[in-house]
Order: structure tokens, then sequence, then C-alpha cells
């Protein structure tokens, strides 16, 4: 009977400690076992609201420089190549002399056939005379009638003889004019094919001399795709009025402006182009025929699009996404398309839409589907972020 007062009193006195120690815990770490762990606090961003703008829409495409004139000189007249008046790729003005054929034989056929003028013209002064006298006879019927239709046609034959003299000398003064070859454009003239002392001849089989390139403005060639063709042709009444901008593509350095000079009338059916011409003014004259471009063709009007700055963009293996922030402030996964870049950002064709808040800044410490604090950046952040990116 004492034992089992004394065990139950050494249990009361045991459960009466641990109370006590538990009571004592709780007094100095103000913690008790069943509190949870604490929530770390949503983490903060910077969003943009999506916004049209008005940009200009532009494609880029590779070219080749083309010569907006061009001239290859040969020789309209035969003769012996008598003086080269220029030096290889000197600058040339139009009408600037450039060879001289011998002129000493077209000088002779000059005279020969003023010579033959002055013939006809005699010839056909005394045929009037005889005219003159056969109608005065004629009229006193004096003569018969076949004596006047013989003066009548001598008269006739011999002003064909004047016209065909006429003819022959204005011939004549060509051919010495054309032993005088001048340039028939401006331009840079190339090397002499033929020098001083060569025998040439005038025809179909003409050698050439020499060619000369017009280089103060230049055409750039290009094809152009046909949903692009179709998609900024749609837009514009006035294709000339697509800007264009050119850098070459050996130094991009400088940008030469300007505008769509004609479309080609009929698409490529093998490769699905068309061909595009745009002329340019050869500023600083290193443009030169032949060199390969880069050329971007811009729309004639501005459009509206939705731009968003590079960093705001993810990559996915293939794809390209954004985190857009929704009306319970949760950061949603979106897949988008995006288009071309114009200034540092990038014009979005599909996945977002506008009113939507998209993630610009932050994006390290989110993943899609969690809560996190937005906030609006403002329009100077999002311009310093897009040039930096």
């Amino acid at each position: 009977m004492n034992r089992n007062i004394l065990s139950r009193k050494l249990l009361t006195l045991g459960v009466s400690t641990i109370l006590t120690g538990i009571v004592g815990f709780h007094y100095l770490t103000g913690v008790t076992a069943a509190t949870p762990a604490a929530v770390p606090p949503a983490p903060s961003v910077d969003v943009v609201v999506m916004v049209p703008q008005e940009i200009r829409s532009w494609a880029s495409f590779s070219g080749r420089l083309a010569p907006v004139e061009s001239a290859a000189i040969k020789p309209l007249v035969s003769g012996t190549i008598q003086q080269v008046l220029f030096a290889e790729g000197q600058q040339v003005k139009k009408g600037q002399p450039l060879f001289v054929i011998d002129p000493r034989p077209h000088q002779a056929s000059v005279q020969r056939a003023q010579a033959q003028l002055a013939t006809a013209q005699s010839r056909a002064r005394l045929a009037q005379d005889e005219l003159n006298r056969a109608q005065q006879l004629i009229a006193a019927k004096l003569v018969s009638q076949s004596i006047y239709d013989a003066a009548l046609s001598a008269h006739q034959v011999a002003q064909a003889e004047v016209k065909h003299a006429e003819a022959a000398l204005t011939q004549a003064k060509l051919d010495l004019e054309y032993a005088h070859i001048s340039a028939p454009i401006s331009g840079r003239v190339g090397r002499a094919e033929l020098t001083v002392g060569n025998v040439v001849e005038a025809g179909a089989n003409a050698p050439l001399l020499t060619q000369i390139v017009a280089n103060d403005t230049l055409y750039a060639e290009f094809n152009v795709d046909e949903a692009t063709y179709i998609q900024f042709i749609r837009n514009t009444k006035n294709a000339q009025a697509m800007p264009v901008e050119l850098t070459l593509a050996s130094d991009s350095s400088v940008t030469y402006s300007g505008n769509i000079s004609a479309f080609d009338n009929r698409l490529d059916t093998n490769s699905g182009t068309i061909r595009a011409r745009a002329v340019f003014d050869n500023k600083d004259g290193a443009l030169t025929a032949g060199m390969f471009a880069n050329v971007r063709l811009g729309s004639a009007e501005k459009v509206q699009a939705l731009l968003v700055p590079e960093r705001a963009i993810g990559t996915n293996q293939s794809k390209k996404f954004v985190l857009v922030v929704d009306e319970q402030n949760t950061a949603t996964y979106r897949e988008i398309t995006p288009g071309e870049h114009y200034l540092g950002q990038r014009v979005i064709l599909a996945g977002v839409a506008a009113g939507d808040k998209v993630i610009v800044n932050g994006l390290s410490h989110v993943r899609p589907n969690t809560v996190v604090n937005p906030s609006l950046a403002q329009a100077g952040a999002v311009a310093t972020l897009a040039s930096n990116h």
C-alpha cells in the first residue's frame, strides 16, 4: 500500500516537471510547437502595359548595286584612232571629248557632198527655167504637150537630185562629227580598250572603245518575297513612297537613304520573289556598281504595333515567351511570335494583346503561376532597358 502511494507521487512530480519545462520554453522563446513556418513575400517586378504604337515596318534583304546609267562607247565611223583624250578611271562630263578618229577622209566626204549639192542645185535652176519657158509656150500653143511634159519631168528629177545631195551632205557632216567621239553621259570612264593607231570599223561588229558608268546615283537591286510584297503594297498607293536604307556588306558604318524606284511586273515563280529596284545618291562617292549591300525596305505608311524590350523575352528551347501579370497578380506564361527589331525593342506579332501587363524586370526571381508584386515601369526606365539590350 505504501509502495502504490509512493509511485503515484513520483508520477505526479514527473508530469509537473515536464509541464514546467514546456511553459518555461514557451516563456523564453515565445514559440509554440504548432506554429507554421513564415511565408516569403511575393517578389517585386516591373511591368509595362501593352499599348499599340505607330511604327514603320521594315524588312531586310540582300542586294547588289547597279548603275542608273551606263554607256558602251563604240565607233560609228570607220578610220584610224588619232587621239585618246582621257585617263583611265577619270570622271568625265557629258559631251567631253574622248577619242578622235582621223577626220580627214570625212572632211573630204563633206567637201565632195557640198560640190554635188551645188551641181544639183545648178541643174535644178536650169530645169526650172526650162519649165517656165515651156509653160509660156504651151499657153501660146507654140509647143506640143509632150515638150511641156518633158520639161516638167526634168524639173522634178532635178529637185529630187537636190534633196539627194542635201541628204548626202548631212550624212557626211554626221560622219565628220562622229569622228570626234564624246561622252554621252557623265560618270567614271574605264580604260581605253583600243589606243592610238588602231583601225576601227563601224557597224554591228564595231569594237568596244571604253565604258562609262554614272556614279552620282546608283540602283540597289534585290528580291522581295511574296508575303512581304503583298503586305507592303496593299498599304500604299504609291510604291515610290517606300523608304529604303542601305549599308554595304563589307562596311555597315554608313547608312544611305533612298526610295523604291520600281518593282518588276511579274513574280519569279521559281523563287517566289519579285525584283525591286531602289535608287540612292552616292553622297560620299564610295558606292560602286557591283557591290553587295544590305537593304532595309520600309512601309510607306506607319502601322500599329505592340513593342516590348528584348529583356522581357525569354527562350524555351525554340520558342519565345513573356510573363504576363493577370488580375490576381499571378505571373502567367505566354508563348509569343516576335517580329522585327525596332529601336532596341521587339515587335510582337502574336501572343499578347493591348492592355496586358508584361514583366520587364525581375524575371530571374519569378516562375510561371507564382504571385508577384508588380510595379508599373516608367517610360524612361523602359527606354533605358530597351537601349541597353
